[in-house]
Protein backbone atom coordinates (compact mmCIF):
# COMPACT_ATOMS: atom_id res chain seq x y z
CA UNK A 1 0.00 0.00 0.00
CA UNK A 2 1.42 3.78 -0.47
CA UNK A 3 1.44 6.08 2.12
CA UNK A 4 -0.31 8.81 -0.20
CA UNK A 5 -1.32 9.67 -3.23
CA UNK A 6 -1.40 13.32 -5.41
CA UNK A 7 -3.80 12.83 -8.30
CA UNK A 8 -4.01 14.48 -11.75
CA UNK A 9 -1.34 17.20 -10.88
CA UNK A 10 0.57 18.72 -13.98
CA UNK A 11 3.87 17.10 -13.14
CA UNK A 12 7.35 19.32 -13.36
CA UNK A 13 9.96 16.97 -13.28
CA UNK A 14 12.49 19.30 -12.42
CA UNK A 15 14.77 17.80 -15.36
CA UNK A 16 13.74 20.53 -18.02
CA UNK A 17 11.29 18.32 -19.90
CA UNK A 18 7.79 19.52 -20.77
CA UNK A 19 5.31 19.13 -18.16
CA UNK A 20 2.50 16.18 -17.92
CA UNK A 21 -0.59 15.14 -16.08
CA UNK A 22 0.66 11.90 -13.77
CA UNK A 23 -0.56 10.72 -10.28
CA UNK A 24 2.53 10.62 -8.22
CA UNK A 25 2.54 7.49 -5.52
CA UNK A 26 4.62 7.72 -2.25
CA UNK A 27 5.92 5.29 -0.07
CA UNK A 28 8.35 5.05 3.40
CA UNK A 29 9.54 8.69 1.97
CA UNK A 30 10.35 7.75 -1.35
CA UNK A 31 8.47 8.57 -4.60
CA UNK A 32 7.09 5.18 -5.45
CA UNK A 33 4.88 5.37 -8.83
CA UNK A 34 4.19 7.72 -11.44
CA UNK A 35 1.19 7.32 -13.97
CA UNK A 36 -2.27 6.02 -13.43
CA UNK A 37 -2.41 5.41 -9.74
CA UNK A 38 -5.39 2.65 -9.22
CA UNK A 39 -4.03 0.86 -6.37
CA UNK A 40 -4.66 0.71 -2.40
CA UNK A 41 -3.28 4.48 -0.62
CA UNK A 42 -3.29 5.55 2.76
CA UNK A 43 -4.37 9.00 1.85
CA UNK A 44 -5.28 10.45 -1.64
CA UNK A 45 -5.04 14.70 -2.32
CA UNK A 46 -6.09 16.18 -5.35
CA UNK A 47 -3.51 17.78 -7.89
CA UNK A 48 -5.99 18.96 -10.51
CA UNK A 49 -5.01 21.85 -12.00
CA UNK A 50 -2.27 22.31 -9.54
CA UNK A 51 1.56 22.22 -10.24
CA UNK A 52 3.63 18.74 -8.60
CA UNK A 53 7.16 20.46 -8.59
CA UNK A 54 10.49 18.64 -6.94
CA UNK A 55 11.10 20.43 -3.72
CA UNK A 56 13.45 23.23 -4.19
CA UNK A 57 17.40 23.64 -3.38
CA UNK A 58 18.15 27.04 -2.29
CA UNK A 59 22.34 27.00 -2.71
CA UNK A 60 23.20 30.50 -1.00
CA UNK A 61 21.72 31.05 2.85
CA UNK A 62 23.07 32.56 5.49
CA UNK A 63 20.94 30.02 8.59
CA UNK A 64 24.29 29.49 10.32
CA UNK A 65 23.02 31.08 13.26
CA UNK A 66 19.33 31.00 12.97
CA UNK A 67 19.72 27.01 12.24
CA UNK A 68 20.93 26.95 15.97
CA UNK A 69 17.08 28.32 17.76
CA UNK A 70 14.77 27.79 14.54
CA UNK A 71 13.62 24.63 13.79
CA UNK A 72 11.77 25.64 10.38
CA UNK A 73 14.33 27.44 8.20
CA UNK A 74 11.56 30.23 8.52
CA UNK A 75 10.67 31.74 5.37
CA UNK A 76 12.51 29.58 3.38
CA UNK A 77 9.74 26.34 4.21
CA UNK A 78 7.41 29.40 2.85
CA UNK A 79 9.07 29.38 -0.30
CA UNK A 80 9.05 25.89 -1.53
CA UNK A 81 12.54 25.28 -0.21
CA UNK A 82 13.28 21.76 0.65
CA UNK A 83 16.99 21.34 1.04
CA UNK A 84 19.67 24.66 1.87
CA UNK A 85 22.96 25.12 1.74
CA UNK A 86 24.60 27.72 4.25
CA UNK A 87 28.35 28.69 5.46
CA UNK A 88 28.78 31.04 1.82
CA UNK A 89 30.52 34.06 1.38
CA UNK A 90 33.35 33.50 3.98
CA UNK A 91 31.31 34.22 6.97
CA UNK A 92 30.02 31.72 9.87
CA UNK A 93 30.60 30.24 13.35
CA UNK A 94 32.79 27.39 13.18
CA UNK A 95 35.28 26.48 13.52
CA UNK A 96 35.40 28.15 16.77
CA UNK A 97 38.03 29.43 19.72
CA UNK A 98 36.54 29.86 23.03
CA UNK A 99 36.35 33.02 24.05
CA UNK A 100 36.35 34.39 20.83
CA UNK A 101 33.25 34.77 20.19
CA UNK A 102 32.62 37.92 20.15
CA UNK A 103 34.61 38.29 17.17
CA UNK A 104 32.47 35.85 14.73
CA UNK A 105 29.25 37.34 16.14
CA UNK A 106 30.73 40.71 14.50
CA UNK A 107 31.93 39.34 11.54
CA UNK A 108 28.05 38.36 11.02
CA UNK A 109 26.68 41.01 12.15
CA UNK A 110 28.54 43.49 9.89
CA UNK A 111 28.65 41.33 6.93
CA UNK A 112 25.13 39.63 7.19
CA UNK A 113 23.10 42.41 8.38
CA UNK A 114 22.04 40.24 11.36
CA UNK A 115 21.48 41.48 15.00
CA UNK A 116 24.28 41.14 17.20
CA UNK A 117 22.20 40.63 20.21
CA UNK A 118 20.09 37.96 18.86
CA UNK A 119 22.94 36.30 17.68
CA UNK A 120 24.66 36.41 21.13
CA UNK A 121 21.66 35.27 22.79
CA UNK A 122 20.69 32.81 20.31
CA UNK A 123 23.97 30.70 19.30
CA UNK A 124 25.25 28.54 21.94
CA UNK A 125 28.97 27.91 20.95
CA UNK A 126 28.91 24.66 22.21
CA UNK A 127 31.02 23.46 20.00
CA UNK A 128 35.37 24.43 18.97
CA UNK A 129 35.73 22.08 15.74
CA UNK A 130 33.30 22.07 12.39
CA UNK A 131 32.69 18.83 12.84
CA UNK A 132 31.35 19.65 16.39
CA UNK A 133 29.51 22.34 14.93
CA UNK A 134 27.63 19.76 12.59
CA UNK A 135 26.90 17.21 15.30
CA UNK A 136 25.20 20.27 17.26
CA UNK A 137 23.07 21.08 14.21
CA UNK A 138 22.14 17.26 13.50
CA UNK A 139 21.32 16.59 17.11
CA UNK A 140 18.55 19.00 16.72
CA UNK A 141 15.21 18.39 14.85
CA UNK A 142 14.35 20.56 11.53
CA UNK A 143 11.81 20.62 8.74
CA UNK A 144 14.40 20.85 6.62
CA UNK A 145 17.15 19.12 4.89
CA UNK A 146 20.61 21.18 4.88
CA UNK A 147 24.42 21.34 4.52
CA UNK A 148 27.00 23.57 5.67
CA UNK A 149 29.95 25.02 3.70
CA UNK A 150 33.20 25.78 5.55
CA UNK A 151 33.44 29.62 5.81
CA UNK A 152 36.92 31.01 5.04
CA UNK A 153 36.82 33.41 7.58
CA UNK A 154 36.58 31.69 10.82
CA UNK A 155 39.07 28.95 9.58
CA UNK A 156 41.88 32.05 9.35
CA UNK A 157 40.65 33.25 12.54
CA UNK A 158 40.81 29.93 14.24
CA UNK A 159 44.21 29.20 13.08
CA UNK A 160 45.76 33.39 12.88
CA UNK A 161 43.89 34.84 15.89
CA UNK A 162 44.43 38.72 15.79
CA UNK A 163 46.76 38.35 12.53
CA UNK A 164 43.53 37.43 10.73
CA UNK A 165 41.65 40.69 11.95
CA UNK A 166 44.30 42.61 11.21
CA UNK A 167 44.65 40.80 7.37
CA UNK A 168 48.19 39.71 7.58
CA UNK A 169 49.18 37.25 5.05
CA UNK A 170 49.25 33.96 6.08
CA UNK A 171 52.41 32.36 6.28
CA UNK A 172 53.01 28.26 4.81
CA UNK A 173 52.89 27.06 8.68
CA UNK A 174 49.03 29.00 8.69
CA UNK A 175 48.27 27.80 5.41
CA UNK A 176 49.18 23.78 6.06
CA UNK A 177 46.88 24.59 9.49
CA UNK A 178 43.87 26.06 8.04
CA UNK A 179 44.50 23.33 4.90
CA UNK A 180 44.42 20.91 7.93
CA UNK A 181 41.30 21.81 9.82
CA UNK A 182 39.54 22.66 6.36
CA UNK A 183 40.03 18.71 5.61
CA UNK A 184 39.29 17.48 8.94
CA UNK A 185 35.63 19.38 7.74
CA UNK A 186 35.26 17.98 4.57
CA UNK A 187 35.88 14.45 6.07
CA UNK A 188 33.12 14.75 8.49
CA UNK A 189 30.59 15.81 5.90
CA UNK A 190 30.96 19.31 5.14
CA UNK A 191 29.29 20.13 1.77
CA UNK A 192 32.87 22.10 0.72
CA UNK A 193 34.35 25.86 0.87
CA UNK A 194 33.55 29.31 1.10
CA UNK A 195 35.41 32.43 0.63
CA UNK A 196 34.37 36.39 0.63
CA UNK A 197 36.58 38.83 -1.15
CA UNK A 198 34.29 41.81 -1.62
CA UNK A 199 34.52 45.64 0.01
CA UNK A 200 31.05 45.88 0.75
CA UNK A 201 31.46 43.25 3.53
CA UNK A 202 32.23 44.65 6.58
CA UNK A 203 32.36 43.22 10.12
CA UNK A 204 30.21 45.10 13.09
CA UNK A 205 33.15 47.07 13.75
CA UNK A 206 33.74 48.71 10.30
CA UNK A 207 36.56 46.38 9.45
CA UNK A 208 37.28 44.78 6.35
CA UNK A 209 36.63 40.63 6.53
CA UNK A 210 39.27 38.67 7.54
CA UNK A 211 39.82 36.60 4.31
CA UNK A 212 39.06 39.59 2.07
CA UNK A 213 42.45 39.87 0.57
CA UNK A 214 43.74 36.17 1.12
CA UNK A 215 46.63 35.51 -1.26
CA UNK A 216 46.95 32.78 -4.19
CA UNK A 217 48.93 30.52 -1.98
CA UNK A 218 46.44 30.45 0.70
CA UNK A 219 43.45 29.89 -2.04
CA UNK A 220 45.38 27.08 -3.43
CA UNK A 221 46.83 25.32 -0.43
CA UNK A 222 42.70 25.52 0.77
CA UNK A 223 41.33 24.15 -2.49
CA UNK A 224 44.21 21.55 -2.15
CA UNK A 225 42.19 20.24 1.14
CA UNK A 226 39.96 18.64 -1.46
CA UNK A 227 42.48 16.70 -3.27
CA UNK A 228 41.37 12.81 -3.38
CA UNK A 229 37.78 13.31 -2.16
CA UNK A 230 35.08 13.35 -5.19
CA UNK A 231 32.44 15.46 -3.02
CA UNK A 232 31.87 18.97 -2.31
CA UNK A 233 31.96 22.13 -4.02
CA UNK A 234 33.56 25.88 -3.23
CA UNK A 235 31.81 29.41 -3.26
CA UNK A 236 33.15 32.91 -3.46
CA UNK A 237 32.24 36.29 -4.36
CA UNK A 238 34.29 38.67 -5.20
CA UNK A 239 34.41 42.28 -6.44
CA UNK A 240 36.41 42.22 -9.47
CA UNK A 241 36.53 45.57 -10.18
CA UNK A 242 36.89 45.83 -13.73
CA UNK A 243 36.49 49.56 -13.45
CA UNK A 244 40.16 49.61 -11.99
CA UNK A 245 41.20 47.90 -15.45
CA UNK A 246 41.32 44.78 -17.48
CA UNK A 247 44.64 43.61 -15.54
CA UNK A 248 43.36 43.73 -11.89
CA UNK A 249 40.13 41.99 -13.21
CA UNK A 250 42.44 38.97 -15.43
CA UNK A 251 44.60 39.26 -11.59
CA UNK A 252 41.88 37.97 -9.11
CA UNK A 253 40.02 36.18 -12.01
CA UNK A 254 43.17 34.05 -12.03
CA UNK A 255 42.42 33.51 -8.46
CA UNK A 256 39.32 31.85 -8.97
CA UNK A 257 40.97 29.59 -12.37
CA UNK A 258 43.77 28.62 -9.68
CA UNK A 259 41.43 28.13 -6.53
CA UNK A 260 39.24 25.68 -8.70
CA UNK A 261 42.29 23.49 -10.44
CA UNK A 262 43.67 23.13 -6.73
CA UNK A 263 40.33 21.97 -5.68
CA UNK A 264 39.05 19.88 -8.69
CA UNK A 265 35.71 20.53 -7.44
CA UNK A 266 32.93 22.82 -9.16
CA UNK A 267 33.05 26.28 -8.13
CA UNK A 268 30.92 29.23 -8.18
CA UNK A 269 30.44 33.01 -8.51
CA UNK A 270 28.43 35.43 -7.73
CA UNK A 271 27.29 37.17 -10.97
CA UNK A 272 25.58 40.21 -11.18
CA UNK A 273 24.99 43.81 -13.27
CA UNK A 274 26.81 46.23 -11.19
CA UNK A 275 26.36 49.75 -10.93
CA UNK A 276 29.03 51.36 -11.62
CA UNK A 277 30.02 48.39 -13.65
CA UNK A 278 27.71 47.26 -15.67
CA UNK A 279 29.30 45.35 -18.51
CA UNK A 280 31.52 43.17 -16.12
CA UNK A 281 29.29 40.46 -15.88
CA UNK A 282 29.69 39.99 -19.83
CA UNK A 283 33.36 40.00 -18.49
CA UNK A 284 32.81 37.46 -16.23
CA UNK A 285 30.58 35.42 -18.73
CA UNK A 286 33.53 35.15 -21.42
CA UNK A 287 36.08 34.16 -18.36
CA UNK A 288 34.02 31.44 -17.17
CA UNK A 289 32.97 29.72 -20.90
CA UNK A 290 36.67 29.81 -21.55
CA UNK A 291 37.65 27.86 -18.59
CA UNK A 292 34.59 25.52 -18.60
CA UNK A 293 36.27 25.03 -22.55
CA UNK A 294 39.54 24.13 -20.62
CA UNK A 295 38.03 21.03 -18.20
CA UNK A 296 37.56 23.90 -15.44
CA UNK A 297 34.11 23.16 -13.17
CA UNK A 298 32.77 26.94 -12.76
CA UNK A 299 29.47 27.69 -12.45
CA UNK A 300 28.01 31.51 -12.23
CA UNK A 301 25.42 31.86 -9.18
CA UNK A 302 22.47 34.73 -10.67
CA UNK A 303 19.46 35.50 -8.91
CA UNK A 304 16.23 35.70 -10.48
CA UNK A 305 15.67 39.68 -9.59
CA UNK A 306 17.26 42.64 -8.97
CA UNK A 307 20.15 42.99 -5.76
CA UNK A 308 18.40 45.66 -3.75
CA UNK A 309 17.15 46.49 -0.51
CA UNK A 310 14.15 47.35 1.39
CA UNK A 311 14.47 50.65 3.16
CA UNK A 312 11.78 51.63 5.68
CA UNK A 313 11.80 54.13 9.22
CA UNK A 314 12.14 50.79 11.08
CA UNK A 315 14.73 48.83 8.92
CA UNK A 316 17.93 48.82 8.62
CA UNK A 317 18.72 51.46 6.40
CA UNK A 318 16.44 54.81 5.27
CA UNK A 319 18.17 57.58 3.84
CA UNK A 320 17.46 60.01 6.87
CA UNK A 321 19.08 57.92 9.21
CA UNK A 322 21.94 60.18 9.57
CA UNK A 323 20.25 63.69 9.24
CA UNK A 324 20.37 65.43 13.07
CA UNK A 325 16.58 66.10 12.81
CA UNK A 326 15.95 62.80 12.04
CA UNK A 327 17.89 61.46 14.77
CA UNK A 328 16.42 63.23 17.49
CA UNK A 329 12.85 61.55 16.99
CA UNK A 330 14.41 58.20 15.74
CA UNK A 331 14.30 56.46 19.46
CA UNK A 332 10.36 57.02 19.19
CA UNK A 333 7.63 54.23 18.50
CA UNK A 334 6.82 54.01 15.16
CA UNK A 335 3.43 56.09 14.66
CA UNK A 336 5.08 59.01 17.08
CA UNK A 337 8.01 58.94 14.59
CA UNK A 338 5.72 59.80 11.74
CA UNK A 339 3.64 62.30 13.28
CA UNK A 340 7.22 63.81 14.43
CA UNK A 341 8.43 63.68 11.28
CA UNK A 342 5.41 65.61 9.41
CA UNK A 343 5.58 68.67 11.71
CA UNK A 344 6.22 71.49 9.10
CA UNK A 345 9.14 73.09 10.95
CA UNK A 346 11.00 69.32 11.46
CA UNK A 347 10.42 68.66 7.55
CA UNK A 348 12.03 71.84 6.90
CA UNK A 349 14.93 71.60 9.00
CA UNK A 350 15.57 67.81 8.16
CA UNK A 351 15.39 68.90 4.61
CA UNK A 352 17.75 72.04 4.71
CA UNK A 353 20.31 69.60 6.91
CA UNK A 354 23.62 67.69 5.36
CA UNK A 355 23.38 63.74 6.55
CA UNK A 356 26.19 63.17 8.56
CA UNK A 357 28.82 59.95 7.89
CA UNK A 358 27.37 56.79 8.73
CA UNK A 359 29.65 54.11 7.64
CA UNK A 360 33.33 53.72 8.97
CA UNK A 361 34.81 54.76 12.42
CA UNK A 362 33.23 51.36 14.02
CA UNK A 363 29.94 51.27 12.00
CA UNK A 364 29.18 47.96 9.95
CA UNK A 365 27.82 50.22 7.31
CA UNK A 366 30.29 49.73 4.35
CA UNK A 367 31.28 53.06 2.43
CA UNK A 368 28.90 51.70 -0.70
CA UNK A 369 25.84 53.16 1.44
CA UNK A 370 27.24 57.15 2.20
CA UNK A 371 28.19 57.47 -1.34
CA UNK A 372 24.73 56.77 -2.20
CA UNK A 373 23.33 58.76 0.43
CA UNK A 374 25.61 61.63 -1.31
CA UNK A 375 23.64 60.65 -4.26
CA UNK A 376 20.24 60.31 -3.54
CA UNK A 377 18.54 62.82 -6.44
CA UNK A 378 20.49 60.98 -8.63
CA UNK A 379 19.89 57.42 -7.32
CA UNK A 380 16.25 57.70 -6.73
CA UNK A 381 15.56 57.13 -10.30
CA UNK A 382 15.72 53.71 -9.01
CA UNK A 383 13.78 53.47 -5.96
CA UNK A 384 10.16 52.46 -5.62
CA UNK A 385 7.49 52.48 -3.51
CA UNK A 386 6.75 49.14 -2.50
CA UNK A 387 3.88 47.37 -1.12
CA UNK A 388 3.43 47.06 2.84
CA UNK A 389 0.06 46.13 3.15
CA UNK A 390 -1.08 42.40 3.41
CA UNK A 391 -2.51 41.31 0.66
CA UNK A 392 -0.72 43.75 -2.06
CA UNK A 393 1.99 42.29 -4.22
CA UNK A 394 5.26 43.86 -4.35
CA UNK A 395 6.73 45.00 -7.76
CA UNK A 396 9.83 44.05 -8.39
CA UNK A 397 10.38 44.76 -11.85
CA UNK A 398 8.63 48.52 -11.45
CA UNK A 399 8.71 51.25 -13.84
CA UNK A 400 10.72 54.02 -14.03
CA UNK A 401 8.07 56.50 -14.44
CA UNK A 402 7.06 55.12 -11.17
CA UNK A 403 10.52 55.72 -8.71
CA UNK A 404 10.44 58.51 -6.67
CA UNK A 405 12.33 60.55 -9.32
CA UNK A 406 9.86 60.91 -11.53
CA UNK A 407 7.34 61.66 -8.68
CA UNK A 408 9.23 64.92 -7.23
CA UNK A 409 9.27 65.90 -10.92
CA UNK A 410 5.39 65.46 -11.45
CA UNK A 411 5.44 67.57 -7.51
CA UNK A 412 7.88 69.95 -9.12
CA UNK A 413 10.18 69.04 -5.33
CA UNK A 414 13.22 67.47 -4.92
CA UNK A 415 13.50 63.66 -4.50
CA UNK A 416 14.58 63.57 -0.94
CA UNK A 417 11.17 65.99 -0.30
CA UNK A 418 9.22 62.99 -2.22
CA UNK A 419 10.60 59.98 -0.45
CA UNK A 420 10.64 62.33 3.27
CA UNK A 421 6.76 62.83 2.35
CA UNK A 422 6.48 58.76 1.46
CA UNK A 423 8.19 57.31 4.76
CA UNK A 424 6.57 60.28 7.54
CA UNK A 425 2.52 59.34 6.00
CA UNK A 426 0.55 57.04 8.22
CA UNK A 427 1.72 55.02 10.78
CA UNK A 428 5.21 55.25 9.36
CA UNK A 429 5.50 51.55 7.49
CA UNK A 430 5.48 52.43 4.21
CA UNK A 431 8.86 50.54 2.50
CA UNK A 432 10.75 51.97 -0.19
CA UNK A 433 12.15 49.20 -2.80
CA UNK A 434 16.04 49.55 -4.16
CA UNK A 435 17.53 47.42 -6.36
CA UNK A 436 21.07 48.29 -6.71
CA UNK A 437 22.55 45.89 -8.60
CA UNK A 438 20.95 43.96 -12.00
CA UNK A 439 18.61 46.81 -13.10
CA UNK A 440 21.02 49.55 -14.67
CA UNK A 441 18.42 49.20 -17.21
CA UNK A 442 14.91 49.75 -15.74
CA UNK A 443 14.28 46.27 -15.93
CA UNK A 444 15.66 42.46 -15.45
CA UNK A 445 16.05 41.74 -18.66
CA UNK A 446 19.83 41.47 -18.17
CA UNK A 447 18.33 38.74 -15.25
CA UNK A 448 16.57 36.88 -18.02
CA UNK A 449 19.84 36.27 -20.48
CA UNK A 450 21.72 35.14 -16.82
CA UNK A 451 18.79 32.72 -15.86
CA UNK A 452 19.48 31.45 -19.84
CA UNK A 453 22.78 30.59 -19.26
CA UNK A 454 23.43 26.76 -18.88
CA UNK A 455 26.38 27.47 -16.43
CA UNK A 456 23.91 29.88 -14.36
CA UNK A 457 23.02 28.16 -11.06
CA UNK A 458 19.97 29.55 -9.10
CA UNK A 459 21.45 31.45 -5.94
CA UNK A 460 21.89 34.49 -3.96
CA UNK A 461 19.01 34.54 -2.01
CA UNK A 462 20.61 35.18 0.74
CA UNK A 463 17.97 33.77 3.09
CA UNK A 464 18.59 34.27 6.95
CA UNK A 465 20.57 36.90 6.22
CA UNK A 466 20.46 40.99 6.24
CA UNK A 467 17.03 40.24 8.18
CA UNK A 468 16.28 44.48 8.30
CA UNK A 469 16.45 45.10 4.48
CA UNK A 470 15.91 42.06 2.65
CA UNK A 471 13.67 39.56 2.26
CA UNK A 472 14.79 37.21 -1.02
CA UNK A 473 14.28 34.16 0.63
CA UNK A 474 10.78 34.96 -1.86
CA UNK A 475 12.93 34.65 -5.03
CA UNK A 476 12.25 31.00 -5.30
CA UNK A 477 8.49 31.97 -5.54
CA UNK A 478 9.02 34.99 -7.50
CA UNK A 479 11.19 32.95 -10.50
CA UNK A 480 7.89 31.24 -10.79
CA UNK A 481 5.28 34.02 -10.35
CA UNK A 482 7.42 36.57 -12.07
CA UNK A 483 9.28 34.86 -15.05
CA UNK A 484 6.91 32.04 -15.88
CA UNK A 485 3.90 33.44 -14.90
CA UNK A 486 3.37 36.93 -14.58
CA UNK A 487 6.08 39.23 -17.12
CA UNK A 488 4.79 40.70 -20.31
CA UNK A 489 5.66 39.08 -23.57
CA UNK A 490 6.94 42.41 -25.30
CA UNK A 491 9.03 39.69 -28.12
CA UNK A 492 9.76 35.83 -27.66
CA UNK A 493 11.80 34.69 -24.51
CA UNK A 494 10.57 37.55 -22.16
CA UNK A 495 9.93 34.63 -19.63
CA UNK A 496 11.16 31.38 -19.22
CA UNK A 497 9.55 28.08 -20.00
CA UNK A 498 7.80 26.73 -16.65
CA UNK A 499 9.67 23.84 -16.93
CA UNK A 500 12.81 25.84 -17.08
CA UNK A 501 12.11 27.70 -14.58
CA UNK A 502 11.54 24.56 -11.92
CA UNK A 503 14.73 22.85 -13.22
CA UNK A 504 16.99 25.87 -12.19
CA UNK A 505 15.04 25.75 -8.89
CA UNK A 506 15.73 22.52 -8.34
CA UNK A 507 17.53 19.73 -10.64
CA UNK A 508 20.33 21.96 -11.62
CA UNK A 509 21.14 22.96 -8.26
CA UNK A 510 20.82 19.39 -6.51
CA UNK A 511 23.22 18.00 -9.38
CA UNK A 512 25.76 20.92 -8.81
CA UNK A 513 25.65 19.45 -5.04
CA UNK A 514 25.96 16.50 -6.02
CA UNK A 515 22.48 15.22 -4.64
CA UNK A 516 21.54 12.67 -6.59
CA UNK A 517 19.05 11.42 -4.38
CA UNK A 518 16.86 14.64 -5.12
CA UNK A 519 15.96 17.85 -7.49
CA UNK A 520 13.90 15.70 -9.62
CA UNK A 521 10.62 13.37 -9.89
CA UNK A 522 11.32 9.95 -10.64
CA UNK A 523 10.87 6.32 -9.10
CA UNK A 524 13.00 5.90 -6.07
CA UNK A 525 14.13 9.72 -5.28
CA UNK A 526 13.61 11.06 -2.36
CA UNK A 527 9.65 12.68 -1.78
CA UNK A 528 10.82 15.96 -1.55
CA UNK A 529 7.56 17.82 -3.34
CA UNK A 530 5.83 20.94 -3.50
CA UNK A 531 1.81 21.14 -4.70
CA UNK A 532 1.29 25.04 -6.07
CA UNK A 533 -2.00 26.27 -7.11
CA UNK A 534 -0.96 28.43 -10.25
CA UNK A 535 -3.46 31.20 -9.46
CA UNK A 536 -3.21 31.63 -6.07
CA UNK A 537 0.72 31.37 -6.07
CA UNK A 538 2.29 34.55 -4.87
CA UNK A 539 5.98 36.36 -3.19
CA UNK A 540 3.53 37.50 -0.10
CA UNK A 541 3.88 41.38 1.75
CA UNK A 542 6.96 41.77 3.38
CA UNK A 543 6.53 42.70 6.97
CA UNK A 544 8.62 43.64 10.20
CA UNK A 545 8.39 41.23 12.67
CA UNK A 546 9.90 40.90 15.87
CA UNK A 547 10.67 36.88 16.78
CA UNK A 548 14.24 36.49 17.03
CA UNK A 549 16.25 35.99 20.27
CA UNK A 550 16.20 39.36 22.39
CA UNK A 551 13.71 40.87 20.57
CA UNK A 552 15.53 41.42 17.02
CA UNK A 553 13.87 42.08 14.13
CA UNK A 554 13.75 40.85 10.72
CA UNK A 555 11.59 40.85 7.28
CA UNK A 556 9.02 38.21 7.28
CA UNK A 557 7.59 37.13 3.53
CA UNK A 558 5.10 33.93 3.54
CA UNK A 559 4.52 33.09 0.11
CA UNK A 560 1.25 32.08 -0.91
CA UNK A 561 -0.04 29.21 -2.93
CA UNK A 562 1.84 26.16 -1.83
CA UNK A 563 -1.00 23.43 -1.43
CA UNK A 564 1.80 21.86 0.46
CA UNK A 565 5.21 21.14 0.86
CA UNK A 566 6.86 17.70 2.07
CA UNK A 567 10.09 16.55 2.77
CA UNK A 568 11.02 12.84 2.72
CA UNK A 569 7.27 12.12 2.33
CA UNK A 570 6.05 13.90 5.39
CA UNK A 571 4.48 17.25 5.03
CA UNK A 572 6.35 20.27 6.51
CA UNK A 573 3.93 23.32 5.31
CA UNK A 574 0.18 23.22 4.11
CA UNK A 575 -1.31 26.35 2.75
CA UNK A 576 1.20 28.78 4.84
CA UNK A 577 0.99 26.42 7.44
CA UNK A 578 4.05 24.88 9.23
CA UNK A 579 3.30 21.64 10.86
CA UNK A 580 4.56 19.80 13.49
CA UNK A 581 6.26 17.35 11.01
CA UNK A 582 10.36 17.75 11.85
CA UNK A 583 11.96 14.96 8.71
CA UNK A 584 14.42 17.52 8.04
CA UNK A 585 18.61 16.50 8.59
CA UNK A 586 21.67 17.55 8.04
CA UNK A 587 23.37 16.18 5.04
CA UNK A 588 26.75 14.91 5.73
CA UNK A 589 28.48 14.63 1.83
CA UNK A 590 30.49 11.34 1.92
CA UNK A 591 28.72 9.33 5.14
Amino acid sequence: MLDWVIEGATVVDGTDAPPFTADVGVRDGRIAEIGRITGAARERISGHGAWLTPGFVDIHTHYDGQATWDQTFSPSIHHGVTTLMMGNCGVGFAPNVPGREAELIALMEGVEDIPGAALAEGVKFNWRSFGEYLDVLQAMPHSLDFLALVPHDPLRMAVMGDRALAQEAATPADIAAMQALLREALQAGAAGFSTGRTDNHRTARGRETPASEASAAELQGLGAAFQGLDRGVVQMVSDFNLLQGPAHFDAEFDLVEDLARASGRPLSLSWMQRDPGGDQWKAMQARVEAAVAQGLPLYLQAASRGIGVINGLDASFHPFMGFPGYQEVAALPLPQRAAALRDPARKARILGEVSGRISGDGSPVPPLVDILLSRIELISGRMFPMASVEGLTPDYEPNVMTSFLARARQRCCTALEALYDHFAEGDGGNLVYFPLFNYNGGNLDVVRQMLEHPRALFGLSDAGAHVGTVCDASATTFLLTHWARDRPERSPGDRLTLQRAVHLLSGRNAAYLGLADRGRIAPGLRADLNLIDPVRLGVGTPHLVRDMPAGGKRFLQKGQGYVGTWVAGQCVQRDGEITAARPGHLVRLGH
